[in-house]
């Protein structure tokens, strides 16, 4: 699977993705070839770019999941922007709380995870598709952490609104990579920060747990100095899953200009103890999506290569992989394993599904066998 940038587009390329409109109707089907017209209309659409399968490449398959989620990021973009751009112009918004029971209704009250699937962005379109992703987040872990319904929809909102101050960022600066800016640059960024958090603090028609919530990440993530500091005494689960969600949205998010980072290093920096993330809330993220789930093919530290076939019981990052190399089972939870070899990171692909025949896992799984019977299965 590659990524073809809009005007780099020829006929006859097969789409790897399909392609929606405002209103979530497929216009374009998976391995579909593009015609002049096609490729006419995704300049019209104003897409950056399209994944498109390689001339030898089968068509990967797609949960049903999978589909209505990557329709749905499609569709919310639309309404995501026409919401944010007037909150920016100090207009009411009525589409805000809509928006938001929608994202519950659809990820809040999930009993299983979800392939968490990046959408990649461009400089205009990145505080759009971020607000969007950490929405979702929020709604996924809000019920791991058993919120009450007010809130879920208030950490919800919030994820929406806290980063409304990239929005007011010149699109000449988002462009810019980390490495390329100026500490003048990095000042000019900060204060169009500040004013979205006065904005929001100072929105008397906001509810004040969503301001809270929204404030109080917005103050931290970037570091805003305020006369009114507020001392606050314990942690309030709405703002550390909050976050959560927005530092791994951001950590994985695939950006036009720079390349994202893995999962396994999104999550490891959520974990360390020294950054002060809320370990329950982390806790709610590896509960809501799939990171290393059976099929995932991972490096490993000693320089080898495998598969995880079953997810760690404890620890997410300590899974059984069937090594490559000598065909054997290494269970990562165990310490004497554990002491020499450690997952260094996943295998990276244009695309973060993983597919492998569950009865092919299971012939690599134990069973339970009690004293004195025998088993005649064939253990790897």
């Amino acid at each position: 699977m590659l990524f073809v940038k809009s005007d780099d587009l020829k006929t006859g390329m097969r789409l790897a993705k399909p392609i929606y409109n405002k209103n979530g109707v497929m216009l374009y089907e998976r391995n579909s070839k593009l015609t002049s017209q096609g490729i006419m209309s995704i300049h019209n659409f104003g897409l950056i770019g399209v994944y498109i399968l390689e001339p030898a490449e089968p068509l990967p398959p797609m949960s049903e999941d999978d589909i209505e989620f990557e329709r749905f990021q499609t569709m919310s973009i639309f309404t995501i922007k026409e919401v944010l751009d007037q909150i920016a112009d100090k207009s009411e918004a009525k589409e805000l709380y809509p928006f938001a029971n929608q994202v519950i209704k659809r990820y809040g009250n999930l009993h299983h995870k979800i392939n968490f699937v990046q959408n990649l962005r461009s400089a205009e379109d990145t505080p759009y598709k971020h607000a969007l992703n950490t929405a979702i987040l929020c709604a996924l872990m809000s019920k791991k952490m058993k919120l009450e319904f007010k809130e879920q929809l208030d950490v919800v909102v919030a994820g929406i609104l806290y980063d409304i101050g990239s929005l007011l960022v010149p699109v000449s600066l988002r462009k810019l990579g980390k490495n390329e800016l100026t500490e003048e640059d990095k000042t000019k960024i900060n204060t169009y920060h500040y004013a979205g958090y006065q904005m929001l603090s100072q929105d008397y028609n906001l509810d004040p747990s969503v301001k809270r919530n929204a404030t109080l990440v917005c103050k931290e993530l970037f570091d805003i100095k305020t006369d009114d500091e507020v001392v606050v005494t314990k942690r309030i689960p709405e703002v550390e899953i909050l976050k959560v969600a927005a530092v791994y949205d951001n950590m994985t998010a695939m950006k036009y200009e720079e390349a994202p980072l893995s999962e396994i290093t999104a999550l490891r920096h959520l974990l360390a103890k020294e950054n002060g993330f809320d370990q329950p809330a982390v806790r709610a993220l590896v509960d809501s999506i799939n990171i290393l789930q059976p099929g995932v093919a991972v490096e490993l530290s000693n320089g080898d290569r495998g598969l995880v076939i079953t997810e760690g019981p404890i620890d997410i990052l300590r899974p059984f992989v069937l090594s490559f190399k000598d065909n054997q089972v290494l269970n990562l939870s165990d310490e004497s394993v554990a002491s020499d070899i450690e997952i260094k990171d996943i295998m990276r692909t244009m695309d973060n599904r993983h597919v492998v025949a569950k009865d092919m896992l299971q012939s690599y799984v134990g069973e339970e066998v009690h004293i004195g019977e025998n088993s005649s299965k064939k253990h790897f």
